[in-house]
């Protein structure tokens, strides 16, 4: 399971390389409060007709590219 909480210092660009694969993403889906994870996460399997274990999948690959900057 991903824990956003580990997506915090990296959220910013997450965040942008999320809305450059997904185009349909708005800011408003994207808006991430600490403490809502599965408020964004439903959010998200809602908008972009996936399942959860996708969406943290993709989430994950962002994750690691953006600790590797």
């Amino acid at each position: 399971m991903l824990h956003l909480q580990s997506l915090k210092g990296h959220w910013d660009q997450i965040k942008g390389d999320l809305k450059k694969n997904y185009a349909k993403l708005t800011d408003d889906d994207l808006k991430y409060v600490e403490g809502e994870e599965e408020e964004l996460l439903g959010r998200l399997e809602k908008k972009l007709g996936v399942k959860r274990e996708e969406l943290e999948k993709v989430m994950k690959a962002h994750l690691e590219k953006a600790k590797a900057k």
